[in-house]
């Protein structure tokens, strides 16, 4: 449980660090949950409506994360 707690906070450190430039084009990322090693996240403003998401998720995103936290498998993106 310790761990789930540690690899949470790390998800959140990054995401902060993240959203400011999702910000600088009008968007936007929450963290939703860490579970079974998945990073569950919702994508808000012009992130939400981008046609390139999914392949943001899957090749941007997901190796950031990827290289601070190995044990991540994927990145669901929940919709608005």
């Amino acid at each position: 449980m310790e761990e789930k707690n540690n690899i949470e906070e790390k998800i959140k450190e990054m995401i902060t660090n993240i959203n400011p430039y999702l910000n600088m084009d009008g968007g936007n990322m929450e963290f939703i949950k860490y579970e079974d090693n998945y990073l569950y996240i919702k994508l808000t403003g012009n992130c939400n409506n981008c046609l390139l998401r999914n392949e943001e998720i899957d090749n941007g995103l997901l190796e950031m994360f990827q290289e601070e936290i190995p044990e991540i498998k994927g990145i669901i993106n929940i919709p608005l």
